[in-house]
């Protein structure tokens, strides 16, 4: 039996700062025609509590047949061992760094494997281990030897083994590469990144042959010059030395076949943009081995403040991305990274920011080929220290230096040849210190090629961009025209002053929401200091598990049992975790729309503006199409030519002569344009729609009104047209004979959204609550017929308080059939103001289970609030009540469809018809607001035998308060008496 040193693992190695041993020098991940054998697929596993476990996995001999298997790449707390744990900021540890618990789990892995024959053939020849990611820190062993140790979760690493090979293999030639992997080590301290705590093999497993005299590394220059449409290429290759080899660079396409090194100028080029992300095919021939590269040429620079690239300003209209699967954690397949930017692009979203680690390199592959601008974020955040004054941070420990420095060159040698990546960002609050600033300097020496980019240090002193995260509409406001808060030293205020200004995290997405983004799109646009900014987040991280009762839900903290968690916060994604958009990504693909149409009012009436928000590209890929809507129903449909249009040009868009010769609209008249992609993409086929635009062209006809019908008292009921009411009660009965279960009564309250909740926000649900508003009673004062209109007054309160609100229902009937109730809402603050804005104004009530649909005229198809809702447009639309329910993660307000003139309820229980004077929004569900609020996940809600509906004339905005700013202003609810109106019909 081979002897392995106790010292190999019985040592608290994992707990020093040194970043690795036996570690090769970092390089870039390339493809070339090396022989190379993956590791992935079924390992055999066991599982310990402890990191000072015998160190017998080692040894080849040993019998592992008692073993469990475990599939590799993939996290052991997804696959029966452990359980996952959610923290966003603290650490699930005691922080006394570099120290981590005895209580360390620890999972031992065992692959045989055999070399492929001619694997190593050839002089010289070496074999390479890589791992792409192991969190967090690991030992390796090949045959008995040990070959490596490292930390850096999503850092790549590559140990030499071939003298462990050669020494090595049994009889039968078989391997065993052992890998013992530890959840806590030093590295914990500097990976607190908001996101789930999974350990293992996560990312791929391969063998390498490395061919003696090959290109060990390669750095692609490839630059471009405006001004002269020049490209100017050098290809750096060098060898395991460290020093240049031998290679030459073609580029079939360019013509170019040049020594590696040499400088070679090129007419004619093709620039990369996220746009147009034009590629050359490369090879870096060396001995032995051909290194396949793909060139794109652009240059980033920042030119008198503004972010250019290739000498265009260039708008940032990103999101924030974490590598997320329901089922396997940061284990991604292939297709869900495709996924991944394919959903990107048809959404609109133009740049990633790679929150907070380097993703797998594939992404980056599909980033270069289908166009997206990409922030490279190092593998770095001690956010954890925040909550003890940054004490013992480690960002300005000189003993971590070498551990910072170490993360910034493997994630930057790893992924400098690629064109999509246009920042490199030092890591994720990390407080700041000289570590941070030492991590700067190596990549400005480095890589002068790209600007730095960091947070969290708002003087900016070791950076070339201002960037803020969760700075509000007013702050984003003054930064646009450079009038930002003075800093104390002058020359560090000056020096920030001129740089440009980046959101790298703004519009929390946590459930409902977010609202606020056409503000903050306006601000962006406003001024040419604006990059853009990165919503928060990409993807709801809920883990598929099935509850108690065996139903299928999406966990969050707090669901594994962890006694220390942050709840439903990592459920903050514009996708929910099965990748479905979420009505916040629709509207955020409508607010960053790149073909922008707005309403301007002209001499001849209001027209539709096309905006070129491109910054490369003209609209030559746009085809429009038109059509005209009386009521929601189309009565014409045609195309329109697309205007040359430069970037950031626009152009009004005169109305067809088909649409000028139609008979005058009997009622409501929309224009309605539609910009869809004329031919097919690498992201999107032909009629791919990007954006709409809609003009009103006639105003809603008046609605009819019959003669007043006067109410009748029949014992206990008050009849009013088709209306049965409660003579006491005033509640409706029934409507036309379809029961009427409860109602309708004063609806003020919702289930309070995550930005209600507004944990790092505005906390409205807090005050909500003291103040009752969950659990409102309501009296009837009076009931009284009084001419033509029977009249209930009622006060809404709750237990505890004597601050109420006072609703006079006006309830009248004419002879169209129609029920009119007016509503006259009166706040009763006998201490005076409340203090916040009320969740919503409206009535709700109770109806038979047997409503299946709902037909409106009104906003849609999906929900909208007054502050979002930009993705939804006028016309006539259809739904089941399922189909009108949106599945956030933790259930919340959802579903409201807005500004509907009139909404039709059918199914075997009867119909009904409510109509807005002038509008009216409707939310309908099979549970009550209180069951909606009560419920921790979507499967537990069941259908409570009722359809609950609500109307309201307005709720309070939607903001992002879950961290961020509230509700601006005009958004919200404030309490103060108000009238609005609605019609009820029964329909046959």
């Amino acid at each position: 039996m081979t002897q392995v040193p106790d010292d190999a693992v019985r040592t608290r190695w994992f707990e020093g700062r040194a970043p690795s041993r036996g570690a090769l020098p970092a390089r870039a991940w390339t493809r070339t025609d090396a022989p190379a054998l993956s590791l992935d697929g079924r390992w055999r596993f066991r599982c310990a509590e402890r990191a000072d476990t015998p160190a017998d996995l080692a040894d080849p001999a040993l019998d592992d047949a008692a073993w469990a298997s475990i599939t590799v790449p993939g996290h052991w707390q997804l696959q029966g061992w452990g359980a996952p744990a959610y923290t966003n900021v603290v650490y699930p540890f005691p922080v006394e760094p570099p120290h981590v618990p005895d209580e360390n789990p620890t999972g031992d892995h065992r692959r045989a494997f055999a070399l492929p024959a001619g694997f190593l053939d050839g002089d010289g020849t070496r074999a390479v281990l890589r791992f792409d990611g192991v969190d967090s820190a690991f030992t390796a062993w090949v045959d008995g030897v040990e070959v490596g140790r490292s930390v850096g979760s999503r850092l790549a690493v590559e140990f030499d083994v071939t003298a462990a090979l050669a020494a090595g293999g049994g009889a039968d030639g078989e391997h065993v590469l052992a890998v013992r992997v530890h959840q806590w080590s030093s590295g914990s301290y500097l990976e607190d990144q908001d996101m789930w705590w999974l350990s293992g093999i996560f990312r791929d497993v391969t063998l390498l042959a490395r061919p003696a005299g090959a290109a060990e590394d390669v750095f692609a220059h490839a630059d471009y010059d405006a001004a002269t449409g020049r490209g100017l290429l050098r290809v750096e290759a060098t060898g395991a030395d460290g020093g240049p080899v031998p290679a030459r660079v073609l580029v079939p396409e360019l013509g170019v076949d040049a020594a590696a090194g040499e400088d070679v100028e090129l007419e004619g080029v093709q620039p990369w943009s996220a746009e147009e992300p034009r590629l050359y095919d490369a090879e870096v021939v060396a001995a032995g081995e051909r290194t396949r590269l793909r060139l794109g040429f652009r240059r980033v620079a920042i030119v008198d403040g503004v972010f250019t690239v290739n000498a265009r300003p260039v708008k940032l209209r990103g999101v924030n991305r974490h590598e997320f699967s329901p089922d396997t954690g940061r284990t991604l397949s292939e297709e869900e990274m495709l996924a991944d930017v394919l959903l990107m692009k048809r959404h609109n979203v133009n740049a990633v920011r790679t929150s907070h680690y380097p993703p797998h390199p594939r992404f980056l592959e599909l980033c270069d080929e289908h166009g997206l601008w990409v922030v490279l974020e190092c593998d770095l955040e001690t956010h954890g220290f925040v909550d003890l004054g940054w004490r013992g941070n480690p960002s300005d420990d000189p003993a971590w230096r070498e551990a910072y420095l170490d993360r910034v060159r493997r994630t930057v040698e790893r992924d400098k040849n690629h064109p999509s990546i246009v920042l490199w960002s030092l890591g994720n609050e990390s407080g700041t210190g000289q570590n941070l600033r030492a991590m700067s300097a190596w990549l400005k020496d480095r890589d002068p090629s790209r600007p730095v980019h960091y947070e969290h240090d708002w003087d900016s002193p070791y950076v070339d961009v201002y960037s803020r995260m969760y700075a509000s509409h007013e702050e984003v406001a003054a930064i646009a025209q450079r009038a930002e808060e003075q800093l104390a030293d002058a020359d560090l205020d000056t020096r920030r002053r001129a740089m440009p200004f980046v959101q790298c995290e703004y519009a929390h997405a946590m459930g409902n929401g977010p609202g606020g983004l056409v503000e903050y799109q306006e601000l962006f646009e406003s001024s040419d200091r604006c990059m853009g900014g990165f919503v928060w987040e990409w993807i709801d991280h809920g883990l598929r598990q099935r509850d108690a009762a065996g139903r299928e839900r999406f966990a969050y903290g707090g669901d594994f049992g962890e006694v220390l968690h942050d709840g439903n916060f990592v459920a903050d994604g514009l996708v929910f975790p099965d990748r479905t958009p979420s009505p916040g990504l629709l509207d955020y693909a409508a607010v960053v729309s790149q073909v922008r149409f707005t309403v301007e009012t002209t001499p001849a009436g209001d027209l539709l503006r096309l905006t070129n928000r491109y910054d490369v590209v003209d609209l030559s890929h746009v085809a429009l199409t038109w059509s005209v809507q009386d009521e929601g129903e189309e009565v014409a449909a045609g195309t329109l030519p697309t205007p040359e249009l430069p970037a950031r040009g626009s152009a009004l868009l005169e109305l067809p002569e088909e649409v000028l010769a139609l008979a005058p609209a009997a009622g409501e008249r929309w224009f309605t344009v539609t910009a869809a992609l004329a031919a097919g993409t690498s992201w999107a086929p032909a009629g791919h729609v990007l954006s709409t635009g809609q003009v009103q062209l006639s105003p809603p006809a008046p609605a009819p009104r019959g003669a007043a019908v006067a109410p009748v008292r029949r014992g206990a009921d008050v009849l009013l047209g088709a209306a049965v009411l409660d003579a006491r009660t005033g509640a409706l009965r029934s409507l036309g004979g379809l029961a009427v279960q409860e109602g309708p009564v004063l609806d003020l309250w919702r289930a309070p959204t995550d930005n209600d909740a507004g944990l790092h926000g505005e906390a409205l649900e807090r005050t909500w609550r003291r103040l009752g508003l969950d659990r409102l009673r309501t009296r009837t004062a009076s009931a009284v017929v009084s001419g033509e209109e029977f009249v209930v007054t009622t006060r809404t309160a709750a237990a505890g308080t004597d601050t109420g609100f006072v609703a006079v229902l006006r309830w009248s009937a004419d002879t169209t059939g129609a029920v009119r109730l007016a509503v006259e809402f009166t706040p009763d603050l006998p201490g005076g103001a409340l203090g916040v804005p009320l969740p919503r104004l409206g009535v709700r009530l109770r109806l038979p289970r047997g409503l299946e649909s709902v037909t409106w005229f009104g906003r849609g198809p999906g929900e909208a609030y007054s502050d979002t809702g930009a993705a939804t447009r006028v016309g006539r639309f259809s739904a089941s009540l399922e189909e009108l329910q949106t599945p956030y993660v933790r259930p919340q307000e959802n579903g409201r469809r807005a500004d509907a003139r009139w909404a039709e309820l059918r199914g075997p229980a009867g119909a009904l018809r409510v109509e807005g004077e002038p509008v009216v929004a409707l939310t309908t569900r099979r549970w009550s607001t209180a069951e909606l609020d009560a419920a921790a996940h979507t499967p537990e809600l069941a259908d409570s035998g009722s359809v609950h509906l609500h109307l309201d004339v307005a709720q309070h905005g939607i903001g992002t308060g879950s961290c961020g700013p509230g509700a601006l202003p005009q958004h919200r609810l404030e309490a103060r008496p108000r009238t609005f109106s609605l019609v009820l019909r029964p329909l046959g």
